[in-house]
């Protein structure tokens, strides 16, 4: 199952990419957000591992599961 995870930053987004691809999630990626969503940065990450709340950082925005054509929030960090 596909999930993009949004950030305020772009710093954000590097680190996550890298986290995930450490813990062997090859598929992650940075990517453009798509329009549906909307993200401080711009950019978000793709990845396929399921989503943990010990991934959370004071950069990550949110993060959705990929439902076809729609978006199902997993995650909103209240903080900004």
């Amino acid at each position: 199952m596909e999930n993009i995870a949004t950030f305020f930053t772009h710093l954000g987004a590097l680190r996550y990419e890298r986290k995930l691809k450490k813990l062997g999630d090859d598929t992650a990626c940075m990517s453009p957000v798509p329009r549906k969503l909307s993200a401080s940065c711009g950019t978000c990450v793709r990845f396929h591992e399921p989503f943990q709340t010990e991934w959370v950082d004071e950069d990550l925005e949110a993060v959705y599961q990929v439902d076809g054509k729609n978006y199902v929030c997993l995650f909103e960090n209240e903080e900004e």
